[in-house]
């Protein structure tokens, strides 16, 4: 394909990237899955299959056949799909992949993927500099909740489209610079991380693929005090709580998790049950710097 189709100008490429992107999309959240025998060793029908996902949608759903799994098949994904770089944030440990789950005290307990509430759409790493995006995520369930913990899917690409569609300049608002601004993180009386202004929209010089970042979390974004930049933070908000067909809902089982290029998503709250039991909710998260490889 010829052209630029993030260009606000080249109508033309940007039409063409559309209408390819839109064609044949799938439909529900199954039409994700992908079953995967050995993570360790995967097939090239698994590979294929994967991959075919991740280019239409930026995302695929592994289902691990014998379920479980934790933080080696997290690392043996994504070293297949070209998952390298992994973030070291805050609370990650020294392996990088993360165990999510409830914290009742401690640092982690102030951080809302370590509670069983609600957490509203975003795109991981949202507050990272630009030498740190976060092009790449795995989320994998070893254990789902009792009740609950839903996620619900959007493949940024198509939130672009449905903007584009609807008005280039709301498109045009989010990829200035300084879309919005991360206040700084203080913890303790001491501040941790700066602000961090950030475009929600953006092509990666890397990549030259379109990324995302955004939180629909209202204390954690400072959006530039601009028309444009209002109508499409209310447009993108109500999108992504409405009904559009392009919003995947999956609930994990065990075994199951998510791998792509850091789409929009969210969770619902849940409930763990005796959470004393030592049985409540865990999940291994990995966030890279890479995108999937191939897509």
């Amino acid at each position: 394909m010829s052209g630029n189709a993030f260009r606000m100008d080249d109508d033309r490429a940007y039409k063409a990237w559309r209408d390819d992107k839109l064609r044949d999309y799938p439909a529900t959240a199954a039409d994700l899955l992908v079953p995967v025998s050995d993570p360790f060793h995967l097939s090239e029908q698994e590979n294929v299959a994967i991959l075919e996902r991740i280019r239409k949608t930026n995302m695929a759903v592994y289902a691990l056949r014998s379920g479980g799994g934790g933080p080696a098949e997290v690392k043996a994904l994504g070293d297949h799909f070209g998952l390298l770089r992994l973030d070291a944030h805050l609370q990650s440990d020294s392996s990088c992949i993360t165990a999510l789950e409830v914290a009742d005290e401690g640092g982690r307990s102030r951080y809302i993927p370590y509670t069983n509430r609600p957490i509203k759409w975003h795109t991981d790493g949202y507050y990272n500099v630009p030498q740190e995006r976060i092009r790449g995520l795995i989320l994998h369930c070893t254990r789902p909740a009792v009740t609950g913990g839903e996620n619900a899917l959007m493949d940024h690409e198509v939130a672009y489209i449905l903007m584009r569609d609807e008005d280039p300049a709301l498109v045009a608002a989010l990829c200035h610079p300084r879309s919005f601004v991360v206040p700084p993180n203080v913890e303790g009386g001491e501040e941790i991380r700066g602000e961090r202004p950030n475009p929600v929209f953006y092509v990666d010089d890397e990549t030259g693929a379109l990324g995302m970042n955004y939180s629909m979390r209202k204390r954690n974004m400072a959006w530039r005090d601009e028309g444009a930049t209002t109508a499409a933070v209310a447009f993108l908000e109500a999108l992504l709580n409405g009904d559009s067909p392009y919003i995947f809902r999956h609930r994990m089982a065990a075994g199951q998790g998510l791998i792509g290029n850091n789409v929009l998503h969210d969770r619902t709250g849940f409930d763990d049950g005796d959470a004393a039991s030592g049985q409540g909710r865990l999940m291994y998260r990995g966030r890279y710097f890479d995108r999937v490889a191939h897509t």
